[in-house]
């Protein structure tokens, strides 16, 4: 099932990028990447990415002056992923707005199982349930994950995003007609 999330990987060595990107994107996430601070603030406007991992080693700027840079206009979870071990770096990255923290060398599902703890966190915060359940259906907003009756529901990328907006109350404007004609039915 998809996830049709977007995630900003801001990191400077291009085979840590295209492993976040290969791996991402096997679990059906969409992978933007940037090198530099600049190029991310760049993509962090223009795509609004659901989630950012971000390296704290760039060419242009400090990491941590990057977090505090994003933190001025946005609330997207941020999980750090740096070589540095120190607490120092941990807890000032965290202080400055971070998510979570994880070192260098990282295990690919344990920095998967941070990213899903930091998106159910923020729909938490939006006011946001992660999940929804209402009779014999029960929908994972964060592991885009539907079932019935215990059994797993398949649907397209496309319908699970459709399934979201119904389930928040909130239809895209071209869906709208065609829900109040379905309502009616």
């Amino acid at each position: 099932m998809a996830n049709a999330y977007t995630v900003l990987v801001v990191d400077d060595e291009p085979p840590i990028r295209r492993f976040l990107r290969t791996s991402l994107a096997a679990s059906d996430y969409r992978v933007v990447e940037a090198e530099d601070a600049a190029g991310a603030m760049r993509l962090l406007a223009a795509e609004k990415p659901d989630l950012v991992v971000l390296d704290l080693g760039l060419p242009d700027q400090s990491g941590l002056e990057l977090i505090a840079q994003i933190r001025k206009t946005s609330a997207v979870p941020i999980v750090v992923l740096s070589a540095r071990h120190d607490e120092r770096s941990k807890v000032e990255a965290l202080d400055l707005g971070a998510d979570d923290y994880v070192s260098k060398p990282f295990g690919m599902a344990e920095l998967m199982a941070r990213m899903r703890a930091a998106l159910r966190h923020a729909f938490q915060a939006q006011g946001e349930l992660p999940i929804f359940a209402s009779g014999e259906l029960t929908v994972d907003l964060v592991r885009r994950h539907v079932l019935r009756g215990g059994q797993e529901v398949k649907l397209s990328p496309k319908e699970f995003d459709l399934l979201r907006h119904l389930v928040r109350g909130r239809l895209p404007p071209a869906a709208a007609p065609r829900a109040a004609r379905l309502s009616r039915l």
